[in-house]
């Protein structure tokens, strides 16, 4: 797959994964990202605040690599869609959100964590596909396995994974980017520690230029 965001993705080596409560931190965070090197962003649906997010990210930063999290309905994927995301992600397999998605021409990394999974996927033409829960699934090992019988597929691994084991995962080939929590919580959002988010930035991405 050549595709020009997965090609992204590898660049970026590292997608944060965002919550946002208040659409008003959603500039300010985007702003502390960009300049500190990580032009992208995963804002997850959990929230009442992710269009909108979303929409006012896409406004001020219309550079940066932006996908919606945690979709889980078509209803969800037009909204994402609507305000501005590159794509969507799940963190499960629906059939019905992803046939959706590719009946619309709309790009989508569906989560799966079993080869079961990974079949489905694949006889729907989707080898994007996010890894999840990552550590809780069996992390590297599982990956691994995984990536013998199915080497077309193109992973983003998210759930566990830290600055101790990301290079770990990077070093699989299929593996194009991880899914980052820890670099921008929403503890530290909602307190607005802008420092600390641009300090975990920096370190992931001198982490990933090694």
């Amino acid at each position: 797959m050549t595709q020009a965001w997965i090609a992204k993705l590898r660049d970026l080596k590292v997608m944060p994964v965002i919550q946002i409560d208040n659409a008003d931190d959603a500039v300010p965070l985007a702003k502390v990202l960009v300049e500190n090197g990580l032009p992208a962003a995963e804002i997850t649906f959990r929230t009442a605040a992710a269009a909108e997010s979303i929409r006012r990210i896409r406004e001020a930063f219309p550079e940066i690599l932006l996908c919606a999290g945690t979709v889980l309905t078509k209803e969800q994927v037009d909204a994402a869609i609507e305000a501005g995301a590159d794509f969507v992600i799940s963190p499960g397999f629906n059939p019905t959100t992803v046939k959706y998605c590719i009946e619309n021409n709309i790009k989508m990394i569906p989560g799966v964590n079993n080869p079961s999974l990974v079949e489905q996927a694949l006889e729907l033409g989707v080898t994007a596909l996010k890894f999840f829960p990552a550590e809780a699934s069996g992390g590297i090992n599982m990956l691994k396995a995984l990536t013998g019988p199915y080497g077309q597929i193109e992973l983003m691994p998210t759930g566990g994974v830290n600055p101790q084991n990301l290079l770990d995962y990077l070093t699989i080939p299929q593996v194009v980017a991880c899914g980052g929590t820890w670099i921008a919580p929403t503890a530290a959002i909602n307190a607005h520690d802008w420092d600390s988010i641009a300090r975990n930035v920096r370190e992931a991405v001198k982490l990933t230029q090694q």
